[in-house]
């Protein structure tokens, strides 16, 4: 690629990408990823055929969120995080601080098996209402919510989307997996806790709360879908395990949940269907066409290049470098796109791909711009009428996130 198309290639994709994160006009994220991934084509930068196997690359992201958004909507429908959240509530008998930890661990439970989506768009207003009927607060409670989901997504390979966006191909079995990542998730988990409680104190000391709120009963739909997801858990666990590519097994245990459920219970897929965000698909699909784009250009060359060089002089200081820079790349180019540029660099040391990885993963506590999660958090609030700017996120991501951060890299560089 001349250096004339070089330039035109980033003219393109530098606005897609602010499009993706920014929604000028309120237009939906996906709008701006096709409109780039359509503009690079139309340009001649790339050919349609170089188009569809960006886009086949992702074919592995695609079953794997379709199935997890349908377990989650599946969950939602039927009233298990109602459920879960009313839980909450009643077991912190009045305590705002334990309250808080039990949404916290909820939070941690959902991202860890339903990946950090799932809490941010599905578990958010089950929480929010539960607090409201409680008299609580809600806003400590959301911002757990919301931190959890990305301090919690490298627990297992299907926590977070990314995770396959960064391995792809390379993905390690689960024991391999969890020996890597094991500590640094406690880590991250820890830190995130004890320094969001720090920071949100004064709002959980005012008054007590109503220790009974209204318990959504869980009828056998629930029951059905809490024993789907346990059955898949075990399933996707063991094909981590096994060492097998996680989109297809989840998206066909998510069918087959759904389908058993919604047959029992006698109820058409039409309500669970309608709930599924289905712009996440060609939002993702556009970005990798993007990426596309960068491969084309050299770009991911030359940045191996500099990986290379850094691990060359000291394997150690380059996988902190990596960490790090990819979790501040996050907060200005939003970590899907990040994990797919990290995940098309080859021959990277272990070290140097598990410190990308939880840049990628954690970095986004720092913004509202750093990952899916979070942005479809702040929908899920919005639909709520409940109002966080990106600077109070700001000041609250800036507290959190570097000593999770340093915490989680530590452990896992040393």
């Amino acid at each position: 690629m001349s250096p004339h198309e070089s330039l035109l290639t980033w003219s393109i994709i530098i606005p897609a990408t602010a499009g993706v994160i920014i929604r000028p006009f309120r237009l939906p994220e996906a709008v701006w990823a096709v409109a780039g991934a359509v503009a690079l084509v139309l340009c001649n930068l790339l050919t349609a055929s170089e188009a569809l196997r960006g886009i086949a690359k992702g074919l592995d992201v695609y079953f794997f969120l379709t199935g997890m958004m349908l377990t989650a909507e599946l969950a939602r429908c039927e009233g298990l995080f109602d459920y879960l959240a009313a839980f909450a509530v009643e077991h912190a008998r009045g305590s705002p601080q334990l309250l808080f930890l039990l949404v916290y661990a909820v939070g941690i439970l959902v991202t860890s098996f339903l990946s950090n989506d799932a809490t941010a768009i599905v578990l958010t207003p089950a929480v929010y209402a539960a607090t409201r009927a409680a008299g609580a607060n809600p806003l400590p409670y959301l911002f757990a919510c919301a931190f959890t989901a990305n301090a919690a997504s490298f627990v297992l390979p299907i926590s977070n989307p990314a995770n396959l966006v960064v391995f792809g191909e390379r993905m390690p079995h689960l024991f391999e997996w969890l020996r890597q990542f094991a500590l640094p998730s406690v880590a991250a988990i820890v830190v995130t806790y004890v320094v969001l409680c720090l920071s949100q104190r004064h709002a959980l000391a005012e008054g007590t709360i109503a220790s009974r709120v209204p318990h959504p009963r869980l009828g056998r739909g629930g029951r059905l879908t809490a024993i789907g997801i346990a059955a898949i858990g075990v399933v996707l666990l063991t094909a981590s395990a096994l060492d097998v590519q996680l989109g297809l097994p989840t998206f066909i245990c998510g069918l087959v949940t759904a389908t058993a459920v919604l047959a029992l219970s006698r109820q058409s897929p039409r309500r669970v269907m309608k709930g599924i965000s289905w712009s996440v698909l060609p939002l993702v699909a556009g970005l990798f066409v993007m990426v596309e784009a960068l491969l084309k250009s050299g770009a991911i060359d030359h940045l191996n290049a500099l990986l290379q060089a850094g691990i060359e002089r000291s394997p150690t200081e380059a996988a902190w470098s990596a960490g790090i820079v990819a979790s501040i790349a996050d907060n200005i180019a939003n970590n899907l796109p990040v994990g797919l540029v990290a995940g098309s660099v080859d021959h990277l040391p272990a070290q140097v791909l598990s410190a990308m990885l939880i840049g990628v993963d954690l970095g986004p506590n720092l913004s509202v711009t750093g990952s899916l999660a979070t942005i479809l958090w702040l929908v899920a609030l919005r639909r709520e009428k409940v109002d966080v700017s990106a600077w109070r996120f700001l000041k609250i991501g800036v507290l959190v996130t570097p000593p999770a951060l340093l915490a989680a890299l530590a452990a896992a560089i040393w």
